[in-house]
């Protein structure tokens, strides 16, 4: 399989065009197929990648070493707190020193104000393919799932409706990286896209608009709403997931009384009926159940969370095919 972005870095999706992006996500179809009949796929044989995690992980981790062993290359897992990093080490020359190791590095890293940063620090001094395993701004991995798995479940993916919806969650202050790509990547497809939040979990301005231009040039749209029930009636696909008020508010407690605010912000059966009969619904995992959502709807028929789960498989090795591979 012929690395198209042979060396590329993949930091945010708004990097890529269009084209590129569809043929990402045709060899991600591709890989599919051939995993799901056992059909080898030796294209990074012998190849290394370092995952570097400044958070916890299960399906990034996990997609990004099983797909490399898949591809036959070697994947190896850094917590970075026991890392030089945890002692001061620079970006740069972390990322000098690993890309002459190896062929890949993929990094985690979700603080605000400093994950991409970070990343982009990473980029500037890497020989080899920095991968974005999740910012604080952006989730290219899960984003570029995400499409995939609303392309094989709906006919088309022009003027469909799609509901991103801020949850109430309290199992940890999350990032904001994947609402964000959602909003930007969607639009681009034709996507007609609500973004619904309650006051103070704001997105910043420059992604607002981005979102906005990606819509009017791609025959979507995208439209903001604070009125959950606003956006799950009538929608196709609903993607309730909490987001943290990194915007508005750095602190890093879990709890406030803003949040304890909108416990109403909830994904509930009676939610969904005002959706069409077709809806599904989709959540990056993992999902803060009985608090974003009701088991009886994330375990129900229009739940495709497992179907998203395994496309970061599949999405992930077409990735480092198409950047790390040499022919």
């Amino acid at each position: 399989m012929k690395p198209l972005f042979k060396g590329r870095h993949f930091i945010t999706l708004e990097e890529w065009t269009k084209d590129e992006i569809n043929t990402l996500l045709d060899v991600s179809k591709d890989l599919k197929y051939k995993f799901l009949h056992n059909i080898p796929t030796p294209y990074l044989l012998h190849k290394t990648a370092f995952l570097m995690f400044f958070e916890q992980s299960t399906r990034t981790r996990n997609s990004m070493e099983a797909g490399l062993a898949q591809l036959g290359g070697h994947a190896t897992f850094l917590d970075t707190s026991m890392m030089q990093i945890s002692h001061g080490e620079s970006a740069k020359d972390t990322a000098i020193i690993l890309s002459s190791y190896g062929h890949g590095i993929a990094c985690r890293n979700c603080f605000w104000g400093i994950g991409n940063k970070y990343l982009r620090e990473m980029a500037e001094h890497s020989t080899v393919p920095i991968m974005n395993l999740q910012d604080d701004l952006f989730h290219p991995m899960q984003a570029l799932a995400d499409l995939m798995t609303i392309q094989e479940v709906m006919p088309t993916t022009q003027n469909l409706k799609v509901s991103i919806i801020w949850a109430y969650a309290k199992s940890h202050k999350k990032p904001i990286s994947v609402p964000l790509s959602q909003i930007l990547l969607f639009p681009r497809y034709g996507i007609d896209v609500t973004l619904a939040y309650p006051l103070g979990y704001d997105l910043p301005d420059w992604a607002i608009e981005k979102a906005k231009k990606n819509a009017k040039e791609n025959g979507g749209s995208f439209r903001i709403t604070h009125d959950m029930e606003e956006a799950y009636r009538d929608a196709d696909i609903v993607i309730p997931k909490n987001w943290g008020s990194w915007v508005n508010n750095q602190s890093t407690a879990v709890i406030d009384d803003l949040l304890e605010s909108y416990k109403g912000w909830k994904c509930t059966e009676g939610m969904i009926k005002l959706a069409k009969p077709h809806v599904k619904y989709m959540h990056a995992l993992p999902a803060d159940r009985g608090n974003e959502v009701e088991d009886s709807v994330i375990d129900g028929p229009h739940s495709i969370v497992y179907q998203e789960a395994e496309n970061r498989l599949h999405t992930a090795k077409a990735v480092m095919v198409m950047t790390m591979g040499d022919k």
